[in-house]
């Protein structure tokens, strides 16, 4: 039975039995953020005592080598979080193991899972829940969806119910992605897929409904009459690192914003849903996803920066340039950075622009929106030169820090009125007791009790696509300047340009 998001303020119950089967068991996704997630989930006592996890990898090991590897990359997160692991808990994970070593297209991985499968539905006397977990390269999604309808894994009935979990770049353009879509509905109904994007399970990203739909307050100043702009920023410390081949096909506009940063985007600006279940919820956000102006060729050249990093210095450390990364082109031109103008045409945000910045190799790993408010009329402060004027400004924080700030104008002490720009900051860590989490276990919870909420619908996808495919099309005929920007930088200089033609800037992030 579903579990709408908002039923389970009161109390969080224990997830049902199901077994957890994830393709591509062996590789950096699953060992870095999924286990460490199910660790957690774990630990809080929100796994089911029937919980089985099955890992499908290319590389030959057995249960007890897959294991020992999980085990060990759970100790050392663990560790670099300052936290201690709970042996209890660790070995009850473990003990859920097993791993089959096959071939993704392979017909006998499929029969080998509906075996286990079988089996341990059997024992748990006829239950058969089961989740199939794509954590592995895009271009095995239609193929294993495809495979296990084959094998019939994806029939629900009284015995229990199937769900997939499809990992990001769903697609690669609105055309593939449309493609892709057909492929898997063809199989699947919609309610069993559950398109995932890790940065919806952030504390903040939810408590945007909460702040927005919860406070009163908010809602008559949360339109362009009051607001100015808003900045939507994702920095990355982190290089392309082993990602080179994936990533010089794909670059920062198509691996980040059709996805990340227009989900983001969505639950800023969407309007108050009828009520707090799934479809209520992702029929707003693909509302305003949809509104989304469509760029001109010229548009989109004139309002889209494109960066790439060169070699520099993060924490102090050399950090080569990106086409000197692994399996990267050594005349690549893919952007490793995208700043973008956009703006949302429907009654409450009319010609309020927003502005998106997402980058690899910066100064710092920072996620945040900023709303900026209009400032307030200066009849009073004649006497005050009016860029002196603040402006309030509504800062999320959703990573690496997770909070809110309330930036404001304060009289400074003293017999002469001037101004001073004071913050009323909020920090889950200072109120809550909050311990560590990779983003992943809200998503994986989700899932298990049906809740499809923070998930995205085929229609979420397919608006994200349709609003950057315009600025695919632009590159297309011509690209544009490639901006070079050193690594551990804020960027290249033409990205502030695109707001400092407009009068504004981007907050900083020093």
């Amino acid at each position: 039975m579903n579990q709408p998001f908002f039923d389970r303020l009161s109390k969080t119950a224990v997830a049902p039995d199901c077994m957890l089967v994830i393709f591509g068991a062996s590789g950096d996704l699953t060992q870095r953020l999924l286990m460490p997630a199910l660790y957690n989930l774990a630990s809080e006592g929100l796994l089911a005592r029937r919980f089985s996890i099955v890992g499908i990898g290319h590389h030959p090991r057995s249960d007890e080598e897959f294991r020992g590897s999980i085990a060990e990359a759970l100790r050392a997160r663990v560790k670099n979080a300052k936290a201690e692991i709970d042996d209890n808990t660790l070995n009850e994970l473990m003990n859920s193991l097993t791993y089959i070593a096959s071939e993704f297209d392979d017909p006998k991985t499929y029969e080998h899972v509906a075996e286990r499968l079988a089996a341990w539905s059997k024992e748990g006397g006829g239950v058969g829940n089961a989740i199939f977990y794509l954590a592995t390269a895009p271009n095995y999604f239609g193929d294993i969806i495809e495979r296990l309808g084959a094998a019939g894994l994806l029939q629900e009935g009284d015995n229990g119910w199937r769900r997939v979990v499809i990992e990001k770049p769903f697609g690669h353009d609105l055309a593939s992605a449309r493609a892709l879509n057909r492929r898997v509905l063809q199989i699947a109904d919609e309610s069993q897929i559950y398109r995932i994007d890790h940065f919806l399970g952030k504390e903040t990203v939810q408590n945007i409904m909460v702040l927005r739909f919860a406070n009163f307050m908010f809602e008559p100043i949360w339109n362009r009459q009051h607001i100015d702009h808003v900045q939507i920023t994702a920095a990355e410390t982190v290089g392309v690192e082993q990602r080179g081949r994936f990533y010089d096909e794909t670059g920062a506009l198509r691996d980040m914003v059709p996805n990340h940063m227009f989900q983001l985007l969505a639950m800023m600006t969407m309007e108050a849903p009828n009520s707090f279940h799934a479809d209520a919820i992702r029929a707003e956000k693909a509302k305003v996803i949809e509104a989304i102006r469509r760029l001109s060729p010229e548009d989109a050249l004139k309002n889209v920066v494109r960066g790439q990093y060169v070699a520099g210095f993060i924490g102090g450390e050399k950090v080569a340039a990106y086409r000197d990364a692994h399996n990267v082109d050594p005349r690549s031109l893919t952007e490793t950075y995208i700043a973008l103008k956009l703006w949302i045409d429907n009654w409450r945000w009319m010609d309020v622009p927003f502005y998106i910045r997402t980058g690899k190799a910066m100064s710092l790993r920072r996620t945040e929106i900023v709303i900026q408010f209009k400032k307030a009329p200066g009849v009073l402060f004649r006497d005050i030169d009016d860029s002196k004027l603040s402006s309030c400004r509504l800062i999320f924080h959703i990573q690496p820090e997770e909070g809110i700030t309330l930036q404001f104008a304060a009289k400074q002490p003293g017999r002469k009125v001037q101004f001073a720009d004071v913050n009323m900051d909020f920090r889950y860590a200072d109120y809550f007791k909050t311990s560590p989490s990779t983003g992943y276990e809200t998503l994986i919870y989700d899932c298990l009790v049906g809740d499809a909420t923070l998930f995205q619908r085929a229609d979420n996808v397919e608006a994200g696509w349709a609003g950057v495919q315009p600025i695919l099309d632009a590159w297309a005929i011509k690209p544009g300047d490639l901006h070079l920007y050193p690594a551990g930088s804020n960027g290249p200089a033409a990205a502030d340009m695109l707001l400092l033609r407009d009068g504004r800037e981007w907050l900083s992030l020093q």
